[in-house]
């Protein structure tokens, strides 16, 4: 194939114009140049002021994570161009200047790669267990074919998002990436984590934000009801419903939790597409069956 032309996503609420500055500044600063990037202003008002060839998009009202990024992939396929999306978190940083050059390597090398999840590691270069996409992986440098990835930094196939569609929606905020992996891997493509594509983030936790646990369990639900085999649906919810009693210790988090669960079974999801029962073989063989 031609060489892969790639696109650059980042969304931002505004409240970290720092931050956006310096990451634009990484990002101007790679080998191969980005072939168009696009900051999203999720319900922001005015953007900040972009450097020139910066395409902003200024949302009135706050889509979350996966409303924001469709934006961004509507956005990019409008200009008819671009073959890797690259999404990055307003507050992270590309400290390699190679990040676009290898990524459009492995894209090129391999015309069923569908997703490449980035490294996240903080200032010390530590990497969190969270942001290691496999069961069980101690060692984050360990990269090869994973069944989810990292939201922060990746890189998305302009044509697989064709096929299997965009960021789910009315999940807003967390658990889009798996639905969107899961998708991908049932089509025929690969996730794929590389550890040496590295997003320089801050050190959080995902419960800072206020809705995490309501949403956390509601987007659980959805995405079981989605995409799972029916008979895989109680089993996958049963697990992650003894998981969380056991990690949670936080009573009004876990009131939270329970309250989010139900509203995830009351309220519809979207359509319903069952993934095969291979690519729930597949899945198993690459470490992690949907059932956790």
């Amino acid at each position: 194939m031609a060489r892969p032309r790639v696109g650059v996503a980042v969304l931002t609420m505004g409240t970290r114009p720092a931050e956006l500055g310096a990451l634009l500044d990484s990002v101007a600063r790679q080998d191969e140049p980005a072939h168009r990037i696009v900051v999203v202003g999720n319900g922001t008002g005015a953007l900040p002021e972009l450097p020139e060839g910066v395409t902003g998009v200024e949302l009135p009202e706050n889509r979350g994570v996966s409303g924001g990024r469709n934006v961004a992939i509507e956005t990019l396929r409008a200009f008819g161009d671009i073959d890797v999306l690259v999404d990055l978190d307003d507050d992270g940083l590309l400290v390699d200047t190679d990040v676009f050059s290898r990524l459009a390597d492995l894209y090129e090398a391999d015309p069923y790669l569908g997703v490449v999840s980035f490294r996240i590691a903080d200032e010390t270069g530590e990497t969190q267990r969270r942001h290691v996409p496999r069961l069980g992986a101690k060692d984050p440098m360990r990269g090869g074919e994973v069944t989810t990835f990292l939201g922060g930094g990746h890189g998305l196939s302009m044509p697989m998002l064709d096929e299997i569609g965009g960021w789910p929606e009315e999940f807003f905020f967390t658990h889009e990436e798996t639905d969107l992996a899961w998708r991908a891997l049932d089509a025929g493509w690969k996730v794929v984590y590389e550890p040496k594509l590295l997003l320089q983030h801050p050190r959080t936790s995902p419960a800072r934000h206020a809705v995490y646990y309501r949403m956390t369990a509601r987007n659980r639900v959805w995405l079981a009801k989605r995409n799972l085999p029916a008979l895989l649906v109680p089993v996958y919810l049963g697990v992650w419903t003894l998981l969380t009693l056991a990690r949670t210790r936080s009573l009004p988090g876990l009131a939270s939790w329970f309250a989010g669960f139900a509203e995830g079974v009351r309220r519809s999801c979207g359509p319903r597409h069952p993934m095969r029962w291979s690519t729930v073989r597949h899945m198993t063989r690459l470490g992690r069956p949907p059932v956790i």
